[in-house]
């Protein structure tokens, strides 16, 4: 007996063992499913809190009042949706460099924007140049079929204006460095060859120069001081004023719609749209493009504050 009761015992240790593990496992699993889960559902919240911004965006944007209307020359507006913050920037197309536009002289001067070498800015200003135009000419330094050819691309030149930014990257001697930092200054929207100036962010006005960095900064400044207390837009400074500036054109913006949840997990949108046709303020707007954003810059950044608009309530009304 004393034998078979140890083997029982034996048995049950085995068995009390292996449950325990069983039981441990179990326990894993689910802390692993719940963190799922809870990350989930974090993730659905801070992207719906995002959407918000770009609706709320629309609305401000369709504000009768332009002086409490939100300002597309790139500031910063910040408002809340249930426990997310959420940070949103608007930028006229009107603000931008138009590709498709733009004179060799203002090509050169958007490449220097860039951390390219001269050269490899002189040539990927005639790239984009016989890109556009309609000929199969090469200009000087530039790229037809053929320089396509010996690169190994399979593709040539479109010969027509560039329809969307992304196809920018297309172009001989413009790789995903040059694109990156190309993009926020340029746009296929405006349709005119100057820029409007009042329109323009802070990095638009860096690339063109008219300004020097104390006179820029305490322009921004001045500026996002007047949107906070709802007053007209300051003047440009006189060196500015003086450089060639377009305005008028379609309504076409860029949002970006940037949300954190509890200060950490981040979500964002990008959208372009366009006013519809019509006088009525309230108008709905056509979306052009809209993606989600991973890696974008960051609208929370030490260097995006002093863009940030703010209020005496918060709340932009």
């Amino acid at each position: 007996m004393s034998r078979q009761g140890g083997l029982a015992l034996v048995i049950v240790l085995w068995v009390l063992s292996l449950l325990t593990i069983m039981a441990g496992s179990f326990a894993l699993t689910m802390r692993r499913e719940t963190t799922v889960i809870s990350a989930v559902k974090d993730n659905a919240e801070v992207l719906a809190a995002a959407e918000s911004g770009l609706a709320i965006a629309w609305q401000m944007l369709a504000v009768g009042d332009e002086n409490k209307r939100w300002r597309a020359d790139g500031s910063i507006y910040r408002v809340f949706y249930r426990d997310a913050e959420v940070r949103v920037r608007i930028l006229s197309e009107q603000g931008k460099i138009d590709i498709n536009k733009a004179d060799e002289e203002m090509l050169r001067t958007l490449l220097q924007a860039t951390d390219a070498d001269w050269e490899r800015q002189q040539a990927v200003v005639s790239a984009i140049i016989d890109w556009r135009d309609q000929d199969d000419l090469v200009y000087i330094n530039g790229a037809e079929k053929e320089e396509y050819e010996e690169a190994g691309l399979n593709y040539g030149p479109a010969n027509k204006a560039f329809a969307l930014l992304d196809e920018l990257q297309m172009v001989l001697g413009v790789d995903s460095d040059i694109y990156r930092q190309l993009r926020p200054l340029i746009t296929v929207y405006s349709g005119r060859a100057q820029v409007n100036l009042q329109l323009a962010s802070k990095e638009v006005l860096q690339a063109l120069g008219v300004l020097d960095e104390t006179s820029l900064n305490d322009y921004l400044r001045q500026r996002r001081e007047n949107a906070g207390l709802q007053l007209p837009p300051p003047p440009l400074p006189l060196e500015a004023v003086a450089a060639n500036q377009a305005t008028g054109g379609e309504e076409v913006y860029t949002v970006i719609a940037q949300a954190r949840l509890h200060g950490e997990g981040k979500a964002g949108i990008r959208a372009i749209i366009k006013k519809s046709a019509g006088n009525d303020p309230a108008a709905s707007y056509e979306v052009l493009d809209w993606r989600q954003t991973y890696g974008a810059a960051s609208l929370f950044s030490d260097e995006m504050e002093q863009l940030l608009v703010t209020f005496n309530d918060e709340s932009g009304q």
